[in-house]
């Protein structure tokens, strides 16, 4: 015997199926895939790129992004080469991502020459409002924001604690990139302090490995040396030839972070510039991806600056490492 269905039955079975399809539907569909584009000042091979990546990427998955499943991420990568940084800087525009990551600022710069619409989210530039980036530090402006490193003034500590850890230095090379701007900015926090300190200034410029060696190696014969290693990307590149030739030479110096420490460097004084400024840049990232603009999210500044001492390269050097500094360092790598 066929079963019938009233029409009054029939009417709730259809109400009751419409409310739930829409829902199961919206269930199996993949989620909103979001594209971000990343600019690196370092090679792809650089240690440095990768620990700092693994940071970012550790902040996003932090905020609920993964990639392959709602994120796709492009990378590009600088190593200084003014010519192929524009050409990176193009293909990674043309993408047309919904947000960009900046390393340093010859890579905003070159982002920044061709859109004024993409959000980008910068690290470790330092004055960005004197470099045109932002208008001002609470309100960027347009559609850049993102964290700076330091302020100039605390270039000045560099030549006073390698005059503590070092007393016998009244020589300093410094070692900056001349075509930066904030090497103009932390030559001058050097230059107000060195000669209360008894100590000349000579000026080390980076374009190559050969410019850098020369220039070390011809300073190094005068007596009562040291090196002050100024904070920039492309010094960075060249550390580890840096590190070697004071050694080589029995040269104290003092360099800008902790990562040229941990590889052989003798003191440094700066912000973490690799793990802490990544994070809260992907946390920037995600609100942008969640619909805020750059214009409204300040510019930030690190909270702590960190003292850390290689106990194993003061001795090569034959120095005794004050209590005064012991006492004061975050770190002290035996």
């Amino acid at each position: 015997m066929a079963i019938g269905i009233g029409r009054r039955e029939f009417i709730a079975l259809f109400c009751g199926a419409s409310v739930i399809w829409p829902f199961a539907a919206r269930a199996q569909q993949p989620e909103r895939m979001r594209r971000i584009g990343v600019f690196m000042n370092f090679a792809a091979a650089d240690s440095q790129s990768q620990v700092r990546i693994a940071s970012f990427l550790q902040g996003l998955q932090e905020s609920g992004w993964t990639v392959g499943r709602n994120v796709e991420i492009d990378y590009r990568w600088s190593t200084g080469n003014a010519d192929s940084t524009r050409s990176d800087a193009a293909e990674l525009v043309a993408l047309r991502p919904d947000v960009i990551l900046a390393s340093a600022s010859l890579t905003l710069a070159a982002l920044q020459q061709l859109t004024h619409t993409v959000p980008i989210v910068f690290v470790n530039v330092v004055d960005p409002v004197g470099a045109g980036f932002v208008e001002t530090l609470s309100r960027p402006g347009g559609n850049i924001t993102g964290f700076t490193p330091f302020e100039y003034g605390t270039s000045g500590k560099w030549p006073e604690l390698l005059k503590e850890i070092a007393p016998g230095v009244t020589r300093v090379a410094v070692i900056r990139d001349s075509m930066v701007g904030s090497g103009i900015g932390q030559l001058g926090a050097i230059q107000s302090v060195a000669p209360s300190l008894g100590m000349d200034l000579s000026l080390v410029g980076v374009r190559d490995d050969g410019e850098i060696e020369r220039a070390i190696t011809a300073f190094s014969r005068a007596p009562h040396g040291g090196l002050i290693i100024a904070a920039s990307p492309s010094v960075a590149v060249h550390r580890e030839l840096i590190i070697a030739l004071a050694a080589r030479y029995g040269l104290p110096a003092i360099y800008p972070f902790s990562f040229y420490v941990t590889i052989g460097g003798l003191i440094s004084y700066g912000p973490d510039i690799v793990i802490e400024p990544y994070r809260r840049a992907a946390s920037y990232v995600d609100r942008i991806l969640k619909g805020e603009k750059p214009a409204d999210l300040p510019v930030q500044a690190p909270t702590k600056y960190e003292l850390v001492v290689n106990l194993k390269t003061a001795k090569a050097l034959g120095l005794t490492v004050p209590q005064s500094i012991l006492a004061r360092a975050d770190e002290v790598i035996e």
